[in-house]
């Protein structure tokens, strides 16, 4: 895969900028463990650790995708002290929904009784980076006090559990964030290569008397050593492209939040990344596992309950997923 070969839109969006003023996560009650995983897959504690840096991941039982959304919204419009009628717009990531349509976005309207615009984008891993510069694009538009965002995935439901290479690194929950006007949002870098020989997860066919194709299961499919490469090449492309284009450099950031994919691609892309010490690379998926999606904004609430985030801290987020697509962006805590 080639540079040159990517359609890249980089923006800076100082002037369409906004805040964050609370953050919200949901997970599922039900715990696998590495070890639950040997009763059904050729697989070990030590194998799952060693290759990804996972310990366990929660999964759906009776718990849908938009469940989990709406709760984490619940929890994001608590911490931010905002009610359900004060949201003008909200915007969901999701590739896991349980419905094409309606959206998860209109889900989460009817549950809290908001009464504003919603869409849902579909951009795999890197969703939630993507939903961030959407936000900042209608509060530049005007007429939006506060936007509600949410990441959230049931990846438990598209996967194939024969298959050990995939199965061991998914696992389901939600983010969100409340958003209001402001000066903190500082840009983004985007880049797609169409691909879908990489990641993929086809729809069923469906059952038209006039189809004639081959039908394949809606269940994922991902070549880890593409992924990989993928992931580690372009995270830091990705990083020190808006951090150019707001004039700042690796040695100004705060924080750097990751996609939650694989503890290794997160390493080997921090070890290319000179100015930015190991220790500002945060990690929690050694709890949750791959959550696509809702990976970023599970991490953005952990961190910001927890008070690591300090007022000013400038973080960058960043994400790879299907598409295959890389995007990161800055925001100013």
């Amino acid at each position: 895969m080639q540079e040159n070969s990517q359609m890249t839109n980089s923006i800076n969006t100082a002037a369409c900028s906004f805040k964050v003023i609370g953050t919200g996560s949901c997970v599922p009650q039900k715990v696998v463990t590495n070890e639950d995983l040997t009763a059904f897959l050729d697989t070990s504690d030590e194998w799952i650790r060693t290759r990804s840096g996972i310990e366990q991941r929660h999964i759906c039982t009776t718990e849908t995708t938009s469940e989990l959304a709406i709760n984490a919204a619940r929890n994001a419009l608590e911490n931010a002290g905002t009610l359900a009628d004060e949201i003008d717009l909200i915007l969901c990531a999701t590739i896991s929904g349980e419905y094409i349509c309606p959206s998860m976005a209109a889900l989460v309207q009817k549950s809290l009784g908001c009464q504003c615009p919603c869409m849902d984008i579909s951009a795999a891993c890197t969703g939630w980076v993507y939903l961030m510069d959407t936000a900042a694009a209608f509060f530049a538009k005007g007429g939006i006090r506060k936007a509600l965002l949410i990441g959230a995935e049931s990846m438990s439901r598209i996967l194939n559990w024969k298959d050990r290479t995939t199965a061991v690194l998914f696992g389901d929950g939600a983010g969100a964030a409340v958003l209001s006007p402001g000066e903190n949002y500082l840009g983004a870098s985007f880049a797609t290569e169409g691909n879908d020989e990489v990641i993929a997860i086809p729809t069923d066919k469906g059952i038209s008397p006039w189809c004639d194709r081959e039908g394949k299961l809606p269940l994922l499919h991902m070549d880890g050593q593409e992924t990989y490469k993928f992931a580690v090449s372009n995270l830091p492309k990705r990083i020190d492209e808006v951090l150019a284009k707001a004039g700042l450099s690796e040695q100004d950031l705060d924080w750097v939040i990751p996609h939650q994919a694989n503890k290794r691609i997160i390493d080997s892309a921090a070890r290319r990344m000179k100015g930015v010490p190991a220790d500002r690379f945060c990690v929690n998926l050694q709890k949750y596992g791959n959550t696509s999606a809702a990976s970023i904004p599970l991490l953005l609430d952990e961190w910001n309950r927890a008070g690591k985030f300090k007022q000013g801290d400038l973080l960058v987020m960043v994400a790879f997923g299907g598409g295959l697509s890389s995007a990161a962006c800055l925001l100013r805590w």
